[in-house]
């Protein structure tokens, strides 16, 4: 129903606006002196009618010129913007093949026009000649069809043509693609007439091999391996960018040599690696970094769809609390955000670490930042902020350095280590202060004098209930 009433709607406006000539300021007649030439459109077309053309033109020039202007003039009456998309996505349906062209002297050509922006072959779409006829052929993508998939240059699905060869499918596929050695062989599916019966057939695709509809074609080879496998090494290297690496032997080590090599700036304590589809939206957006030359490892509607629904599956048999909901959800984000990024690039250079016999994948970013010559300071101190390393001296020193704490400050003061971003109470006798390190002082949490009444009010609340339970006790043993 819906569909019949865009189709409607289609006509009246294509019509409205073709019927209003005298906006043209040149009416058919006047055209039609200048270019000696009218021609005559048909079938399932935007538009039917006849129209001057000028004797220089051909069928694609011609049909082209008739399409846009019908495309504009329909569309512009439109406001409501589904309406607008859904006739729009109408206005394409339209085959670009097996459009026959009727001569005045009785001939009828053939005009495969998809064919000629194919190939560029003029002998898919000749001059136009006084009172030629074009009749498109309706579109029906669920029966006048041929698929072709796999060793070509543009895999999809194609409108069926009467006598269509295996040939002619390769042509409109684009060829075959040269990335793939030995394509020698393409498997040819067809279902029967009741759809019940699949039966393959593997042919050589050079054969003359005669297609039907419905035809699904798979050019056979064996999947190529020569493909643009990189990592993306950014920071304090010489020679930062993307690094080629092979499939799946390439180290850790070996990329970051192939990057010219640390600077001697590097921190390797808060080097990091990234796998994820996420860390290249964090980096574009926190650090400005575009990677718009890795395109593959960038997919915002999958990747948020995936995340969303890895969370639902991992928390839908689990007997956690909302507070325990709560922290894994915050974990299990940073897990997303942060994969692989547990490596300890400080051990780079043994050769028994995890990290240098790490390989490498695909699409993989490596993050070398500064050494920061700092430790930071932050909370409740007079003067938060980077406090310039002193090798051998603890906490005390950077917060006297920050100006000393506030009245509000807690004594429960925390170092969050550079590398492995773990917190350390000062009171830890392991705790040494190292580069790039953060002191965080916390604040004495302060309460109103109604909370503290609440606070007892509740507890006393509590002890009342254990009075009376066994108050109940005693008297149920004294009966």
């Amino acid at each position: 129903m819906k569909k019949s009433l865009i189709s409607i709607l289609l006509l009246l406006f294509i019509q409205t606006s073709f019927s209003q000539q005298n906006d043209n300021k040149i009416n058919t007649q006047s055209l039609l002196m200048m270019s000696g030439i009218s021609v005559t459109i048909g079938g399932d077309f935007i538009v039917t009618g006849s129209f001057p053309a000028l004797t220089t033109e051909r069928v694609d020039q011609f049909v082209t010129s008739i399409y846009n202007e019908g495309k504009v003039k329909a569309l512009g009456a439109i406001t409501d913007p589904q309406l607008l998309e859904k006739i729009n996505k109408k206005l394409d349906e339209y085959s670009l093949r097996n459009i026959i062209l009727k001569r005045a002297n009785g001939e009828v050509v053939h005009i495969d026009l998809l064919k000629f922006r194919t190939t560029g072959d003029f002998k898919y779409n000749p001059y136009l000649k006084n009172d030629d006829v074009l009749i498109f052929a309706p579109v029906d993508w669920e029966h006048d069809f041929f698929t072709i998939s796999g060793a070509v240059n543009k895999p999809g699905k194609f409108p069926f043509v009467d006598g269509d060869k295996l040939s002619d499918a390769i042509m409109l596929a684009q060829g075959i693609n040269k990335a793939y050695e030995n394509v020698t062989k393409a498997e040819i599916s067809r279902l029967s007439y009741d759809g019940n019966t699949l039966i393959s057939d593997t042919v050589d695709v050079s054969s003359d091999y005669t297609l039907k509809r419905g035809d699904r074609i798979i050019i056979l080879a064996k999947e190529t391996q020569r493909k643009d496998f990189s990592v993306l090494v950014i920071g304090e290297v010489n020679s930062p960018g993307n690094i080629p690496i092979t499939k799946n032997s390439t180290t850790l080590k070996e990329a970051v040599e192939k990057a010219g090599g640390l600077k001697s700036s590097a921190s390797l304590t808060r080097a990091r690696l990234f796998s994820g589809n996420t860390i290249p939206l964090l980096l574009e957006k926190e650090y400005g970094i575009t990677l718009k030359d890795k395109p593959d490892i960038i997919n915002l509607q999958l990747n948020d769809f995936l995340v969303e629904q890895e969370k639902i599956l991992m928390a839908r048999l689990s007997n956690m609390t909302e507070e325990d909901t709560a922290y894994f959800f915050m974990e299990n984000q940073l897990r997303v955000l942060e994969k692989g990024s547990g490596i300890d690039f400080s051990k780079l250079n043994d050769k028994n670490s995890e990290a240098s016999k790490y390989i490498v994948k695909n699409g993989d970013i490596i993050l070398i930042p500064k050494k920061q010559y700092a430790v930071y300071v932050f909370g409740q101190v007079v003067h938060p902020g980077y406090i310039p390393y002193e090798k051998g001296e603890n906490y005390e020193y950077y917060i006297q350095k920050a100006d000393g704490v506030s009245p509000y400050a807690t004594k429960d003061i925390m170092v969050i280590k550079s590398g492995s971003r773990e917190w350390l109470s000062v009171t830890d006798p392991k705790l040494k202060i190292e580069d790039g390190d953060y002191i965080f002082v916390p604040k004495e949490p302060q309460r109103s004098f109604n909370y503290t009444i609440s606070r007892i009010g509740f507890y006393l609340g509590i002890v009342s209930s254990v009075a009376t339970v066994v108050l109940l006790l005693v008297s149920l043993r004294k009966l």
